[in-house]
């Protein structure tokens, strides 16, 4: 059976409005908002998922009610058997779950007093913890941490220090919602090899939404996309590329300033200073006669083949599906 089972899951907000002017103070209309239409997916024990959409799309209302934090509209969720709603204390013990913009450690507390806390909420048994604790500190080098209030923290460290506190418990389970937010590139690659050891090496099973397609490219074997509360695509992300995308790139760097190139079956998508980019179809015109075209005609320094950027796939795929309209 799949550790995560996710069945025709919804979720209805009821949301107040009220019309200016005095009148509007005294009556108030209600209108009822579908963040989550019938959501379906599984994951299997030791699988990474991406989880993503643009914002409003129903990411952090679906983790959340993973996580028991909010009660479905209808559906069905089951994770390791277990209903996160009304077998709660049982269920927040077998998961580990970080926020971007909340924290679970206390502001004005030391990084090491929050993770003590954390170890009597959760009942670690002391050497279980103590293990967790130093492994999980030397992995995310939050040696020179432990002793700092977390509010003097930088947000890469204190993320960092977020991850470790989620883990303390050793949860077979991670639910991540924008980890690296606002993170400088030294400290998402710190977290994102973190995550990948955790999971390739430790069998942890991750469901991480972000909107950073670079996270989602470094870590996700299969990305599940989400649009208006709806899963508009569950699949691996080169099968994803492949559904918008029948097209490369070759990007070439002449020795001098780039030539006007018009090769039948390209497009010209960038021609600056000494480089042209192209786009084409393999199935028109192949990258070999490609290549050997422009390389026998021009003086080139270098030439190479690419895939179109995840950000230009995932915009691409949302605007096929309208997944941007408002």
């Amino acid at each position: 059976m799949s550790q995560i089972v996710v069945e025709g899951l919804s979720k209805i907000y009821r949301v107040g409005e009220r019309k200016s002017g005095l009148l509007g103070m005294f009556h108030r209309r209600w209108r009822e908002i579908e963040a989550l239409k019938d959501v379906s997916f599984s994951l299997e024990r030791g699988e990474l998922l991406g989880f993503i959409g643009p914002n409003g799309a129903g990411k952090s209302t679906t983790i959340k009610i993973l996580s028991g934090i909010l009660r479905p509209s209808s559906g069905k969720v089951l994770i390791d058997g277990r209903n996160p709603f009304d077998d709660r204390i049982r269920h927040v013990a077998g998961i580990g779950a970080v926020f971007g913009q909340r924290s679970q450690l206390w502001w004005d507390l030391p990084v090491i007093d929050g993770f003590n806390l954390l170890r009597d909420i959760y009942r670690v048994d002391e050497p279980a913890y103590r293990r967790n604790r130093d492994e999980l500190v030397g992995m995310l080098k939050l040696e020179r941490l432990l002793e700092q209030p977390v509010r003097q923290l930088s947000l890469g460290q204190r993320m960092r220090a977020e991850i470790a506190a989620a883990l303390l418990h050793a949860p077979p389970i991670l639910f991540l919602d924008e980890p690296t937010i606002g993170l400088d590139a030294p400290s998402k690659l710190a977290v994102r090899e973190f995550v990948k050891t955790l999971n390739r090496e430790r069998g942890v099973t991750v469901l991480l939404t972000t909107h950073d397609m670079h996270d989602i490219e470094a870590l996700a074997q299969r990305v599940l996309v989400i649009g208006h509360g709806r899963v508009l695509a569950d699949q691996s992300f080169d099968a994803l590329r492949a559904s918008v995308f029948a097209d490369r790139r070759l990007v070439i760097d002449f020795a001098g300033d780039a030539p006007a190139l018009a090769i039948d079956g390209t497009t010209v998508r960038r021609h600056e200073g000494q480089t042209i980019e192209l786009a084409f179809d393999p199935r028109v015109v192949g990258a070999p006669a490609l290549i050997a075209r422009i390389a026998g005609g021009h003086d080139v320094d270098d030439i190479r083949v690419e895939q179109p950027a995840i950000e230009e796939v995932i915009a691409r795929f949302y605007d096929l599906h309208g997944a941007n309209e408002a």
